[in-house]
């Protein structure tokens, strides 16, 4: 980081609250996204893209071929459920869903579907650290769970100096932090595992602005790392595009 930058990140952490010094983004490279996926929950894994869309009757398990946005791969899930947040664990990959405190866990190659996990509260998004799973229900609160069991291991409070940090949505664990979309908001927050607070934020709000969605649910909603590359990508809810991007310290915009 320049001393430029660096002297900019020091008045920022002394002076003002996180929300007005948030990094900004480069746009590296813009994707096809499915405009009728309700994306819910998104990762990467071996070099392919996996997603959760939600809504009553159209959720669904996905593979998506990431140059082209075409499903490679579908598992539906039954209509009386809202699915919601993904994470792999292992060969599986863990699905939650929203209100029916039921989570999928199914076979990551075919689909298959090999149990399920109760879990009390709504569930938002899932991400794992390589101990726990990492669930969010739309409160401040994340919880850490035992992927065998999905017994609660411990609790954390996301705060912003002090001030509780609501309605934390989808989420993404990379290089020790936890990234989290905050449902409604152009930010991704990114937070501390131990502590639950907020280390810093993403400002995409250029980017959103980009994408003109026609409808008020189409919020940014989804991130995905790839670890083999270092790539970050972001999308949101019917979104017809998914970006790759690179986050530009203490500069908003692209």
């Amino acid at each position: 980081m320049s001393r430029r930058l660096l002297l900019l990140a020091s008045f920022c952490l002394v002076f003002l609250p996180l929300a007005f010094c948030a990094d900004g983004y480069r746009i590296v490279h813009t994707y096809p996204h499915d405009p009728e996926a309700f994306t819910q929950g998104l990762i990467f894994i071996n070099g392919q893209l996996y997603e959760s869309t939600g809504l009553n009757g159209r959720s669904s398990l996905r593979m998506d071929d990431l140059e082209t946005g075409k499903v490679l791969q579908r598992q539906d899930v039954p209509s009386q459920f809202f699915a919601e947040g993904l994470t792999n664990w292992g060969s599986t990959l863990v699905q939650l869903t929203w209100k029916a405190h039921i989570a999928f866990v199914y076979d990551r190659f075919s689909f298959r579907q090999l149990r399920t996990f109760p879990y009390e509260g709504e569930g938002w998004g899932l991400t794992q650290d390589g101990k726990n799973l990492i669930l969010s229900d739309g409160s401040a609160e994340l919880r850490f769970l035992n992927p065998e069991t999905f017994a609660v291991v411990r609790r954390i409070t996301v705060t912003d100096h002090g001030a509780p940090v609501k309605e934390i949505n989808e989420l993404e664990y990379i290089h020790g932090q936890i990234y989290a979309n905050i449902w409604y908001s152009n930010k991704i927050a990114r937070i501390s595992p131990q502590t639950g607070k907020v280390l810093g934020w993403i400002d995409l709000s250029g980017l959103v602005a980009s994408v003109v969605p026609q409808d008020q649910n189409a919020v940014l909603n989804g991130i995905a790392y790839d670890v083999q590359h270092d790539r970050l990508f972001v999308t949101g809810k019917l979104w017809p595009k998914l970006f790759e991007i690179k986050v530009v310290a203490g500069k908003a915009g692209r």
